[in-house]
C-alpha cells in the first residue's frame, strides 16, 4: 500500500528474512566443505534506521548531491549479504557450526512466520475498513 510506512517495514523485512534463510541453508548444505566461509545478512539496522526518522533532525541539504544523515524511504533498504572469515576454528578452514546454524534457522523461520501473521492481520484491517464493518 503506497505511503503506508508499517506496510513497507513488514515487505522489506519479509525480503530481508527470506535472504537470511537462503544464506543459512547454503551455510547448512556447505558445513563439511572445506574451505567455506559462512554467510550472514543484515537489514535490521536499516529498518530500525526508517522507523526512527522521524525522531532525527535531518541536516539541511542544499544540493542534491549531499549526503543525507536520514533514511527516508523504504525503497533504500535492501539487505546486504557478508561473508564472516575471522571465525575459522576447523583444520579444514571452514567455519559453518552446525548448531549455531541450526538456531539461526529456526529463529529466523519463526521470525518470518511472525512477519506474515502481522500482514494477514494488516490485510484483514484493510478488508474491514474497505468493506465497512465484520
Amino acid at each position: 500500500m503506497r505511503g503506508d510506512l508499517t506496510w513497507g517495514v513488514i515487505e522489506k523485512d519479509l525480503q530481508g528474512l527470506a535472504r537470511r534463510l537462503e544464506a543459512t541453508s547454503q551455510n547448512i548444505v556447505n558445513m563439511n566443505t572445506p574451505k567455506y566461509v559462512r554467510k550472514e545478512v543484515s537489514f535490521e539496522d536499516q529498518l530500525k534506521e526508517i522507523i526512527n526518522a522521524p525522531m532525527r533532525l535531518p541536516m539541511k541539504r542544499s544540493d542534491p548531491r549531499h549526503f543525507s544523515n536520514v533514511k527516508t524511504d523504504i525503497s533504500e533498504v535492501a539487505p546486504v549479504d557478508r561473508q564472516v572469515g575471522y571465525e575459522v576454528y576447523r583444520l579444514d578452514l571452514n567455519n559453518v557450526d552446525p548448531e549455531t546454524e541450526t538456531a539461526r534457522l529456526a529463529e529466523t523461520r519463526m521470525m518470518y512466520q511472525a512477519m506474515t501473521r502481522a500482514l494477514s492481520r494488516k490485510i484483514s484491517m484493510y478488508r474491514r475498513a474497505i468493506g465497512g464493518g465484520a
